[in-house]
């Protein structure tokens, strides 16, 4: 479209606007990550749309009425403004200035896909990535002073400028009948050049349909705005989407009245004059974007919610990233249809504890926060450990099958000799760990979100080390198995005592040996090499040298002998693998000298660390609500056992003559 000239209304007349709203081009919106191509040919727009100021969703934004329709693959409007609104005012008074204004579309997307190529949209052909909104529906056209779509324009006039016409015949051209309003010129530019019967009759037939057509428009714009302040008194502001919809969809006050007492509910209001395309989630897709945006809100990696919610989601909660505790609270009262009030009291409070999206919602961010902070810590149990899976509580049996017997070769009659199966088994048992934690009214009126957070984040940590700490108690403490046996015992061939049992290369030497020669229920090799090497910090640098230097250096001595410079236990792969837990002093059994072998969990029985049907993670719930507290408490506990299984998968070495 090109520039707009205005020209002073006369007789009252309402400015009227035409112009582009859309080019069919790519526009760059926020919480998109790529560029958005809105389809022309998929947008369903209704017989009236509003025109707002900056896509603000409120009563006093709304400035005029327009009609829509799709031409030469773009989207043009007709309208009159018809507010007196200071917004209105500005709009006119800056264009009578020769101020540019632009266009944008606020639309409704019910169909998106990503493109990564070249598409042809709206008779273009447009290179990826960007998204195509193949369905939508228009609800608002605005006015802004920079449009996302760069070539749109609005043309702003008064009325038609008459200076060119023919004067009415049997009329006198006079200062009041110079110009006449946009609905007589529209009529008189349609039939001055046809004049039919006298001119006398042609003058007065003229002046009659013009004067029907301004009365026509005079009366439309009357109804038009008794039927918007019923709707805009019926809403009352506390119900805006049931407003703009009414408005633009043309309902009567009675159907407005209907939708309002059965609380149909509404979003939030959007206010961003650079938005004018947006996905509006409904229901279930509604409570997961408020999930999103709260997690992202709390420092959760988009990329660790596209894997719960899509990345679409995940985008669309981007725009609500910084939605208030206040906020959140009642939206969650109108997704449940509770009625809340303007005010936010005490009672505000109780009845969004009392509905079912804001436990679940606060429950669901603090376990994703949680998981994040528990998969962060780093745990030593797990690469030592296997896992497995327990149905209860009882202290269970963890059996395996050893067989027993070689393979015999075959007798000429072709006859296979029976094998035969042991049975060996270990225990373990699940204890449940937990805590409890409040979102207090202090923290929602103070907006503290972060506070809250804190607890879950420093839970998912300690349930990660509780793992080790199960684990290396264990340990220390060197139990009792079945057969009578502490778990490192001669007995059981996998404990070096006596000085020379302190980490060295020979004593590193001795250790593989002993895990080499462990033998199977039938007396053969169990053929498996040691994988990691365990060792307290003060080891650490040492255990790094002896297995991964090229060479060892002889120190000397009494008992030295010549040896080729080789490293031998480079060639062994042992994963240093050291830890403080080895010589706290809160653990029975510490010490800062011993050390030792443990193999691959996948290869053979080490420790299991068990868990209830599965449940890897810690679990985060909504607890009772306290009387005594304005809050909500919210728990979290974790299913957990660790024990030993098979002596034959580790060897201790206790570093000292002790």
């Amino acid at each position: 479209m090109s520039d707009f000239t205005l020209i002073e209304a006369a007789n009252g007349a309402k400015p009227k606007v035409a112009g582009l709203a859309y080019g069919g081009g790519k526009m760059n919106l926020p919480g998109w990550k790529f560029p958005v191509v809105v389809d022309l040919a998929g947008m369903s727009i209704p017989e009236n749309v509003p025109l707002l100021t900056n896509h603000e969703n409120k009563t006093d934004a709304r400035v005029g009425m327009v009609t829509a329709s799709v031409k030469n693959a773009s989207l043009e409007i007709v309208g009159e403004i018809v507010s007196d609104s200071k917004d209105a005012q500005d709009i006119v008074a800056q264009s009578k200035a020769g101020a540019d204004w632009q266009l944008s579309i606020g639309a409704d997307v019910r169909e998106c896909e990503l493109v990564k190529g070249s598409r042809e949209v709206n008779g273009q052909q447009i290179d990826g990535p960007f998204y195509h909104v193949k369905k939508s529906v228009l609800r608002e056209v605005s006015v802004v002073a920079v449009g996302a779509d760069a070539s749109t324009k609005m043309k702003v006039t008064a009325q038609f400028n008459l200076k060119n016409l023919k004067p009415i015949q049997g009329e006198v051209m006079t200062e009041e009948n110079k110009n006449l309003t946009a609905g007589a010129a529209d009529a008189e530019l349609e039939k001055h050049d046809e004049p039919q019967g006298t001119p006398d009759v042609q003058a007065k037939a003229e002046v009659d349909v013009a004067a029907t057509a301004n009365d026509a428009a005079v009366n439309a714009v009357k109804a038009e705005r008794e039927r918007v302040g019923a709707i805009q008194s019926i809403c009352n502001g506390e119900f805006p989407e049931i407003e703009k919809e009414a408005v633009s969809a043309g309902w009567t006050p009675e159907v407005t009245t209907k939708k309002v007492l059965e609380t149909i509910r509404a979003e939030r209001p959007s206010a961003s004059v650079h938005v004018s395309v947006k996905a509006r989630p409904e229901g279930g897709e509604m409570r997961k974007t408020i999930e999103a945006a709260m997690c992202l809100r709390c420092g959760v990696s988009a990329n660790m919610l596209e894997k719960s919610y899509g990345a679409q989601t995940v985008e669309a909660g981007m725009a609500d990233m910084d939605m208030p505790l206040r906020q959140l609270l009642i939206e969650c009262m109108k997704m449940d249809g509770i009625p809340y009030s303007r005010g936010f009291d005490n009672e505000t409070i109780r009845a969004a504890f009392s509905s079912v999206s804001l436990p679940g919602i606060l429950s669901n961010v603090a376990n994703k926060k949680l998981l994040q902070s528990y998969e962060a810590q780093p745990v030593i149990a797990t690469k030592l450990c296997s896992t497995g899976d327990l149905n209860d509580f009882k202290e269970n049996d963890r059996f395996r099958l050893t067989d027993v017997g070689d393979l015999m070769p075959i007798a000429a009659d072709g006859e296979i000799k029976d094998g035969g199966l042991v049975e060996e088994s270990a225990k373990n048992q699940l204890e449940t760990y937990g805590k409890k934690f409040c979102l207090t009214r202090k923290m929602i009126i103070n907006d503290d979100l972060g506070a809250f957070m804190k607890v879950p984040t420093a839970m998912g940590n300690r349930a990660a080390r509780l793992i080790d700490q199960l684990f290396f108690s264990r340990l220390l403490k060197n139990p009792t198995q079945i057969d009578g046996k502490a778990l490192f015992h001669s007995g059981h061939k996998n404990l070096l005592t006596g000085a020379t049992s302190a980490l060295s290369a020979d004593s590193i030497k001795k250790a593989i040996q002993l895990f080499l020669d462990q033998v199977d229920a039938d007396g053969q090799p169990i053929s498996v090499e040691p994988r990691f090497l365990l060792v307290p910090t003060a080891l650490k640098h040492l255990a790094i040298e002896l297995t991964q230097g090229a060479t060892l250096i002889m120190a000397g001595g009494s008992d030295n002998v010549v040896r080729p410079s080789l490293n031998v236990i480079a060639d062994e792969n042992l994963q240093v693998v050291s830890s403080p837990y080895l010589a706290n002093s809160a653990y029975e059994g510490n010490s800062n000298a011993a050390w030792y072998l443990f193999g691959a969990p996948g290869q053979v029985d080490t420790f299991e660390v068990g868990y209830l049907n599965g449940k890897r993670t810690p679990t985060v719930e909504r607890g009772e609500t306290d009387f005594n507290t304005l809050g909500m408490w919210f728990r979290v506990y974790f299913d957990l056992g660790v024990r030993e299984q098979d002596h034959r998968g580790m060897v201790k070495a206790n570093g000292s003559a002790n």
